[in-house]
């Protein structure tokens, strides 16, 4: 036998693959959808899945105005931001967020999930998010993927 043939093989740029996939969010909950998607952003779904590179596969979220919150987090969860001005702190309700930009919570929630790097800022970029059915990616050929017969691997 070749002793090459007992090297662990890094993933690079050149010899990922990555494909393009459906997620319909409609009733699911945001928390348990979000870390499914960074799970696939990341790719940690590849059998050669490496930490420092980019080998996660391009989302679709279709569907990002019909997503659920458990118990009373629709009313009483507030999202904070700030203006930079004095004074300038602003607070909004999941409800109100919806109406405006209902794919900002899905961005925002799976964003915090990533890598707080240049690498997290690069596995953001194939993270897309619409808020109905329609989306700009059919020459992709994008194929469709149950979030519920995914399995993932957490490590404890």
């Amino acid at each position: 036998m070749k002793a090459t043939s007992y090297r662990t093989v890094y993933a690079n740029k050149a010899t990922v693959k990555k494909d393009w996939v459906i997620v319909d969010a409609e009733n699911q909950g945001v928390g348990r959808l979000c870390s499914k998607i960074a799970y696939l952003v990341k790719g940690k779904n590849k059998t050669y899945y490496t930490s420092n590179v980019n080998c996660g596969d391009n989302i679709i979220v279709i569907n990002a105005e019909k997503i659920k919150f458990s118990g009373k987090k629709m009313n009483e969860k507030v999202y904070t931001r700030h203006t930079d001005y004095p004074g300038g702190q602003r607070f909004r309700s999941p409800k109100e967020v919806l109406a405006i930009k209902p794919e900002w919570i899905i961005e925002r929630s799976v964003k915090k999930m990533l890598p707080k790097t240049k690498l997290g800022a690069d596995l953001f970029r194939n993270l897309h998010v619409y808020a109905g059915t329609t989306h700009p990616h059919e020459a992709q050929q994008p194929r469709a993927i149950d979030l519920k017969k995914l399995i993932v691997h957490n490590k404890i």
